[in-house]
């Protein structure tokens, strides 16, 4: 889900980014749509896996699917991104949870989201794709609020005069406590709330005319017809104008080096030299051979530890490490080889004392680097319920974290997630490969 997000956002910073001058954002815009709710193929997902569901044909039938209404109010935030608030209801029935006792009749479920399209193209073209993410809250038989987090994508079709038809399907994930992930297909058309607005042009004024007496304003022996400097005496080369000065530094452009660059007398015209191009001029650079930065009067950011990290970006400045964990040592593979020691009571979150050793290692090295933060993942192998190994593997991580803190590291810089059985290294068929993936993982990052 969180990459599909990031796409969603990095897709629109690009489209953004090759946004034109031209105003083609869409004006307020009101739409119906007939919609399709479908709970029965994400449990089954959730359940089994998407490749399950697919090859074993478990995907619902529009017959089985939930129809209702929704309207639409969009609105362009730029020529490729809009904003769209979406209301809708349907007679459904929610799936229970562990935390609800839901009846088995059908509720009017309520929807209200706030969503972001970003199109690939603008809506001056008849065929539009774009892809959309946002939040929402639904509300079940007036009793029963939940949280979710629609994305999608879809089709919008412009019928002219920025009327559009819409096909979209959104795939709504549950993010509070007894949410459920639901499908929702719509079709729907779009009509602007607003008059498009015309804009004025207005003609440049005329040019006056051209003087038509033959005199010489400024007694320098050119007639004002044929001096560009009528008022200030100049000379016939500059067509009536003084030697001119471009730069406006006190020297002339006859005697200027550098005529399109204010400098100084000192340097005939030209500013003063930076031959190193940091942009700090060689008289104020104490470094004028070497490019560096102005907070450091010239010179390049320091390297104190010389490993190739400057101090700026450097996590650990007085020890030399490597570029990839900002400039602190490797500690990675060290942290590995101690996890694998990490053991728990059969069938339980109590940690093994012959555990602590390895841990107090661990403890010591990301006590020493404070910049880092702890990932802890939990994992088991497929042995029993899906459900329950997660659980476990929670609980265990959680332990992990809990010793962790007790030892006097902050419990910001730890994230502990249990995984269950869904992310297994080994084969599960055989015993060593179960062992291996009853496992716990510690990971840091700058």
């Amino acid at each position: 889900m969180k990459k599909t997000i990031m796409l969603c956002l990095a897709f629109g910073l690009v489209a953004n980014s090759f946004a034109q001058t031209t105003d083609l954002k869409k004006r307020p815009t009101l739409g119906i749509n007939f919609s399709l709710k479908d709970f029965k193929t994400p449990i089954a997902i959730q359940q089994t896996s998407v490749s399950s569901v697919l090859g074993n044909k478990k995907i619902s039938k529009i017959s089985e699917m939930s129809p209702g209404i929704t309207v639409n109010y969009l609105e362009g935030i730029t020529n490729y991104v809009d904003f769209m608030a979406v209301l809708g209801g349907t007679f459904t029935r929610y799936p229970k949870t562990n935390t609800t006792n839901l009846t088995n009749n059908d509720g009017f479920l309520l929807d209200l989201d706030a969503q972001v399209n970003v199109k690939l193209l603008t809506d001056k073209y008849f065929f539009v794709p774009y892809l959309t993410a946002g939040l929402g809250a639904s509300m079940y038989s007036g009793t029963y609020f939940r949280a979710n987090m629609p994305v999608g994508g879809g089709i919008q079709l412009n019928l002219g005069d920025e009327n559009f038809m819409f096909i979209q399907s959104i795939y709504k994930y549950g993010i509070s406590e007894g949410a459920k992930n639901n499908l929702n297909f719509s079709l729907g058309f779009a009509s602007p709330l607003t008059e498009k607005k015309v804009k004025t042009v207005v003609a440049p004024p005329s040019p006056p005319p051209a003087p038509v007496v033959e005199k010489d304003s400024d007694n320098d022996g050119i007639v004002d017809a044929k001096d560009k400097c009528p008022t200030v005496a100049g000379v016939a080369k500059y067509d009536g104008c003084p030697v001119p000065d471009s730069d406006k530094d006190g020297v002339n452009d006859d005697n200027d080096k550098c005529p399109k660059v204010a400098g100084l007398v000192k340097y005939q015209g030209c500013p003063i030299p930076d031959t190193d191009k940091d942009g700090i001029n060689d008289e104020e650079d104490k470094c004028p051979k070497v490019a560096g930065v102005a907070r450091y009067q010239g010179c390049p950011i320091p390297d104190r530890d010389n490993d190739g990290v400057n101090d700026e970006e450097d996590k650990c400045p007085d020890e030399a490490g490597v570029k990839e964990n900002k400039g602190c040592p490797e500690i990675q593979t060290k942290i590995n080889d101690l996890a694998k020691n990490v053991y728990f009571n059969t069938g339980g979150a109590v940690i093994s004392a012959k555990t602590t050793k390895s841990l107090d290692s661990v403890i010591a090295i990301i006590s020493k680097y404070k910049e880092t933060k702890v990932d802890i993942a939990g994992h088991t192998d497929n042995v029993g319920n899906a459900a329950s190994n997660k659980t476990l593997s929670q609980k265990r991580a959680d332990a992990i974290k809990a010793y962790f803190v007790k030892q006097g590291i902050a419990a910001d810089r730890i994230n502990a997630v249990g995984y269950g059985s869904e992310q297994p290294i080994a084969d599960n068929k055989t015993a060593k490969g179960k062992a291996e993936n009853r496992r716990v993982e510690i990971k840091v990052t700058y």
